[in-house]
């Protein structure tokens, strides 16, 4: 058996292969660790067949869909999860079989309603419902302290004390435990009657994950993140140095045309000189007038670079395909002591 964990921070995703047949599972992936997941299933020789998430995630972004979409695999979820792009769900008691491993499905809800663990012969996944000395919180949408109760109580620490536990995450770089430990040591479950946990878990004061929205967003619809729609943009524009800049600005260069997108009190605290002004928020509807040759070579800047990468994206998309991004933004430009006008 193959089983390799995958950190990222304080989030533990998994791959698991079956060494007869090559067969391979991905669980719990993360957005920033795509090409690692990828190359390493590659590096191993394995062919993932399942990618599957214990539950819907609020502190980070999922990769199952991209890794669906490059590996050619199904998406695994609970029935109750929301991600429209799953397309093997499952539910307590059924089974998943890769290869000749087999992994046993828990409904374990509580940290949320879909939430599940995988069982296999020696170790069990438990996502966010039990972790090393802790659990999952209960506070954050779908979550409820009653469930989770019942899924520590009443199914998890039913299994083998011997059967090891590797959670979805832990921020004290531990890499696993065991059943029988977590019984011993986990002072959350010292909390046996439903009443006392119940009070234990409402009374946690908890700081909420940074990305909680916009997580809960795409790993419930689909959509893209932020940092994917820059990523991708990124791909598709080409970049300048701002000392390449500052040179073509020093010999009156007018075959670069410099288009500030930033808002309008932000160009007129300041902007590069001879810089024209179109907000990204109106670039589309003005581009036109404003730009009119379009085979000009066009630079687009904004205040730290993220903005006007799309906005180069979207020139090329309308045809400026000598549209080019400032490598860095104003707020760079500025601290190189380059020179700016009001």
């Amino acid at each position: 058996m193959l089983f390799e964990q995958i950190r990222s921070g304080g989030c533990l995703s998994y791959l698991i292969g079956c060494d007869d047949s090559c067969a391979a599972l991905i669980v719990d992936p993360h957005l920033d660790q795509l090409d690692r997941y990828i190359a390493l299933v590659a590096e191993r020789g394995m062919r993932v067949h399942y990618v599957a998430e214990t539950h819907t995630h609020a502190d980070h972004f999922s990769a199952a869909r991209e890794l669906g979409k490059a590996l050619d695999a199904k998406i695994v979820t609970h029935r109750a999860s929301p991600a429209p792009f799953a397309n093997v769900r499952v539910d307590d008691g059924e089974q998943i079989h890769i290869g000749k491993l087999r992994m046993r499905v828990l409904h374990t809800p509580g940290h949320t309603a879909d939430s599940c663990s995988f069982v296999f012969e020696d170790r069990v996944l438990t996502g966010d419902t039990l972790l090393i000395g802790g659990t999952g919180r209960t506070d954050l949408p779908t979550g409820d302290p009653d469930q989770l109760f019942d899924s520590l109580f009443g199914k998890l620490l039913e299994l083998d004390d011997a059967m090891r536990v590797y959670p979805a995450h832990d921020y004290k770089e531990r890499n696993s435990t065991t059943i029988g430990a977590e019984k011993q040591t986990n002072l959350r479950l010292k909390k046996t009657e439903r009443k006392d946990f119940v009070a234990l878990m409402r009374g946690l004061d908890m700081k909420m994950p940074v990305h909680l929205t916009e997580a809960l967003r795409t790993n419930c619809s689909g959509g893209k993140t932020v940092a994917q729609l820059i990523a991708e943009a990124s791909r598709e524009v080409v970049f300048m140095d701002m000392h390449e800049v500052a040179r073509h600005i020093e010999r009156g260069d007018r075959d670069l045309v410099l288009l500030d997108v930033r808002e309008k009190e932000a160009f007129d605290r300041g902007h590069l000189p001879g810089a024209k002004h179109v907000p990204r928020g109106q670039l589309e509807l003005r581009v036109d007038k404003e730009l009119p040759d379009p085979n000009a070579r066009i630079l687009a800047y904004c205040q730290v670079g993220r903005v006007s990468t799309l906005a180069t994206a979207t020139l090329r998309t309308m045809g400026f395909q000598r549209a080019i991004a400032l490598d860095g933004g104003y707020d760079a430009w500025v601290a190189a002591g380059l020179p700016v006008t009001a």
